[in-house]
């Protein structure tokens, strides 16, 4: 008797811890169905089960990647980006090529910027920029100013000082300033721009500055860029300048070209960027630049005489501590200034961001 009785409670106990796990293989008989009903539940705003939906498909059929791309971009529209990320990391180690995942990716990385935690931040920035033929030139530029994240965009505004020492023959010594705002409104979910103006009553400076860009989000992790910026200095200076960028997991690719528009004809220039990302803060980016229009602004109007120039920069942005951001950089080129006549010519920088204020 004790026997049949203790079967009969064990069978009892076993169909309780079998029961869900029958029930759960039970719920998804039709992947694609499933996938199709969760998406509908997204997009009808209800994430938090859409999430917890898109976990039990993932789970139930782990090679669907599908429901992994899915549920990636559910957790990102949930500002969970470090989770979305993992999930889309997961897909890509199986699939590296995997169009709709780098796709992602690439949304997620735009929104995650749009949604940083730093709210206000203090900035301050140093570059230079030296060479010595046909006489010595030493520029110097100090950047400070405060940065702010719109509901739009972010954008910030900068008082700048610069300092120009020229050698023999004709030495002269000056500091000049500049006041500059730029921002980077966001147009749609797939569209972004930037906007840049700077006014500066001195000799070296540009008098006016003025830049246009605006970014299109394409499929698998492409975008396009098309701008212009203009220069005044005793003339006007237009230069038009359009780019292809593409994401392929942890790097980030840039093809930009630019047309300046002399008064003896256009010329060109062209920059390759290499970015690689060791996460949303620290990348490391290598430039390579050939022609006569300058992918960096004219800071002061001798910049203009160049005849053409090939240069490498290196850059390397990370944070120092949760609230400062350090970004230093480092270039060369070699330089014609003069038909035939070449020069070396070096530049380099360091920026500091500081959040004063996070959300």
């Amino acid at each position: 008797m004790n026997k049949y009785l203790f079967l009969f409670v064990l069978g009892f106990i076993l169909s309780g811890l079998l029961k869900p796990l029958l029930v759960f293989s039970q719920e998804i008989t039709d992947p694609e169905a499933e996938y199709l009903r969760i998406r509908t539940v997204a997009f009808e705003g209800d994430y938090a089960s859409a999430a917890t939906d898109a976990r039990k498909l993932v789970n139930a059929f782990p090679l669907y990647g599908d429901a992994r791309v899915l549920l990636g971009r559910i957790l990102a529209w949930q500002h969970d980006y470090k989770n979305a990320t993992a999930v889309l990391d997961t897909l890509l180690k199986i699939e590296p090529d995997n169009a709709d995942a780098l796709s992602a990716k690439n949304d997620i990385l735009l929104w995650s910027k749009d949604n940083t935690p730093v709210l206000t931040d203090l900035r301050a920035d140093y570059s230079f920029d030296y060479f010595r033929e046909p006489y010595t030139r030493f520029w110097q530029l100090f950047k400070t100013g405060m940065g702010h994240r719109f509901d739009w965009g972010p954008a910030s505004a900068t008082l700048n000082t610069g300092k120009i020492i020229i050698g023999e023959p004709a030495p002269a010594s000056a500091i000049e300033f500049q006041v500059e705002a730029e921002a980077y409104p966001r147009l749609s979910e797939k569209n972004y721009a930037y906007l840049n103006y700077a006014f500066s009553p001195g000799k070296y400076f540009p008098g006016h500055k003025a830049a246009v860009e605006i970014w299109q989000v394409l499929p698998e992790g492409w975008s396009i860029s098309a701008g212009m910026k203009y220069y005044y200095f005793d003339r006007n200076i237009f230069i038009a300048g359009t780019s292809l960028e593409k994401y392929l997991g942890k790097y980030w690719l840039s093809v930009k070209g630019f047309v300046y528009f002399k008064d003896n004809g256009p010329t060109t220039s062209g920059y390759f960027n290499a970015r690689r990302y060791f996460n949303d803060n620290n990348w490391l980016q290598a430039t390579l630049s050939t022609g006569t229009a300058p992918d960096e602004p004219f800071d002061i109007q001798a910049d203009l005489m160049r005849l053409s120039a090939n240069g490498i920069r290196i850059a390397y942005n990370g944070l120092l501590t949760p609230g400062i951001t350090v970004r230093i950089s480092t270039g060369y080129s070699i330089e014609e200034y003069a038909e035939s006549l070449w020069r070396n010519r070096f530049d380099g920088g360091v920026s500091i961001i500081y959040a004063i204020k996070k959300k």
